[in-house]
């Protein structure tokens, strides 16, 4: 499913407008990459728990050569489904 089948799901079954559900939508997408950002968690009862976890720096490969080349420490957006998700799927 992609964002515009998204927001057509959303606004049916919430009975708005596509425009509405796509302003909704944006809000949390933007409201969630901000609350990650600062370092916090998002937590959604019952659907699961935006975080950020950190990625250590480690050694990789060139693929093409097969040199050795460092990759750097980051930080990656993680998401950890809930219990009541998980037992839905």
């Amino acid at each position: 499913m992609n964002k515009a089948e998204l927001v057509a799901k959303i606004a049916d079954q919430a009975g708005i407008t596509k425009t509405q559900a796509n302003d909704a939508l944006d809000a949390f997408t933007t409201t969630v990459q901000k609350t990650l950002k600062s370092g916090d968690k998002v937590t959604l009862v019952g659907f699961g728990t935006f975080s950020v976890t950190k990625r250590a720096a480690r050694t990789g490969r060139n693929p093409r050569t097969g040199a050795p080349l460092k990759i750097k420490a980051k930080k990656v957006a993680k998401f950890k489904a809930g219990k009541e998700l998980s037992s839905k799927i």
